[in-house]
């Protein structure tokens, strides 16, 4: 029996949506919440990212102990991630502890967001944000991120700031989880062995009373300020690159030429910038990557060396970037179909994956496509479709930063 989609939307504007498979071994669910970092006040940056932590910290119904403890009691497979654009909540287990995973994702999608917590959690977070702040790569694209983009919230960290953490108050949070935790704001995503009609029963029983709030989000142009920056960090001992520059966005078709041109460009191994740069010993690392964003897209190259051979690493970057549409040919075209149709055929064989791969399409696309017109569109993509990208997108505007050590 093949993989069958099901969808429902609740009157309160909540979609369900599922790829029902009664092969699988195994049932996944998730609950997409359309917001995160680019959807907040400059004041209360990391808010979306606080939230997720205090989802965590217990509702009416469960303390703390109580999620982490039926979690466990289930066997569940379990997360949460805050990005700039979605915060997701998710549980795989076993067929039929799948309600009981439903039950208590459902739970906490509504937290008492209690004051001590709140306040306890607080010294978590900036915690966290000081361990980012130990790490080159996030210290650069924050910073990267923030030149690029200016005053556009995609700029937001979503850590927040020590600042706007220390600063933010329980209400805040309050309040801009009651607009955007909204029923007309969520998808839940299922996939797997489930009994569809069965799961939609009790998420209307759970979730019906969730209220409808409208919560949109802005789609402002985002003006891309190029640039080349330095940053000095007495901290580190070696020299790192980032570039930005605009891509396709994530609804626009031609994301499978940015993610082929991408990997061709700097992929781990194989790429231009591995046997230019890593095989030679040059860099350390060395690579560059496509990210479909909500409305926007961004190509982002990095590359990690020695202070002394940084402009040398950075100047046959450019010279990679320069000549790429040229050197491309038709067995780079062939090596990249392969290994997107790998990649995303893998993430697939899990329900897991499939559940993710479903909650972002419905989420970001607003529609379904099956695994299989996926594939045939990556198996679509030509040579010319990587050319005519690359003179839409030229990898630029750009802008660079730095970091190296103080001499």
């Amino acid at each position: 029996m093949p993989v069958e989609y099901r969808e429902t939307t609740l009157e309160n504007g909540l979609r369900i949506v599922a790829e029902v498979d009664a092969r699988a071994h195994t049932a996944a669910a998730g609950f997409f919440v359309k917001t995160g970092a680019c959807d907040e006040d400059k004041r209360i940056m990391g808010v979306s990212h606080f939230l997720e932590h205090m989802i965590f910290k217990g509702t009416e119904r469960r303390s703390a102990d109580d999620v982490n403890r039926e979690f466990d009691d289930i066997g569940a497979s379990h997360n949460a991630f805050t990005a700039h654009e979605l915060t997701v909540f998710y549980a795989h287990v076993l067929p039929e502890y799948l309600q009981r995973g439903v039950d208590i994702l459902a739970d906490i999608l509504r937290p008492a967001i209690r004051q001590a917590d709140f306040d306890a959690e607080k010294s978590v977070i900036l915690e966290e944000i000081a361990m980012y702040r130990d790490q080159p790569f996030f210290v650069l694209y924050e910073d990267a991120m923030e030149r690029y983009y200016g005053d556009h919230p995609m700029s937001h960290r979503v850590l927040g700031t020590d600042d706007t953490v220390t600063d933010m108050q329980r209400d805040e949070m309050q309040a801009y989880f009651d607009h955007r935790y909204s029923a007309d704001n969520t998808v839940i995503s299922l996939a797997g062995r489930l009994d569809f009609k069965k799961v939609v029963q009790q998420i209307a029983g759970l979730c019906g009373s969730w209220t409808r709030t409208g919560a949109t989000r802005r789609y402002d142009g985002a003006p891309h300020h190029s640039g080349v920056h330095h940053v000095v960090d007495e901290r580190i001992n070696r020299a790192y690159s980032l570039m930005l520059a605009p891509a396709p966005p994530a609804q626009d078709d031609r994301r499978y030429a940015a993610a082929m041109l991408t990997r061709v460009l700097g992929e781990s191994e194989g790429s231009r910038l591995y046997w230019a740069l890593v095989e030679t010993g040059l860099a350390e690392a060395a690579e560059a990557h496509y990210e479909g964003r909500d409305g926007l897209g961004d190509y982002l190259i990095f590359a990690a060396t020695t202070p002394d051979r940084a402009d040398e690493v950075w100047s046959i970057v450019e010279h990679e970037i320069g000549k790429l549409v040229d050197s491309l040919t038709e067995d780079d075209l062939v090596r990249l179909r392969n290994k997107m149709l790998t990649g995303v055929t893998v993430q697939s064989e899990r329900p897991a994956g499939r559940m993710q791969r479903l909650g972002r399409r419905i989420t970001y696309f607003d529609e379904y496509a099956t695994l299989e017109e996926e594939l045939d569109r990556i198996n679509a993509v030509t040579l010319g479709d990587l050319r005519e990208l690359y003179e839409a997108f030229p990898f630029q505007p750009r802008t660079v930063v730095h970091l190296a050590p103080s001499t």
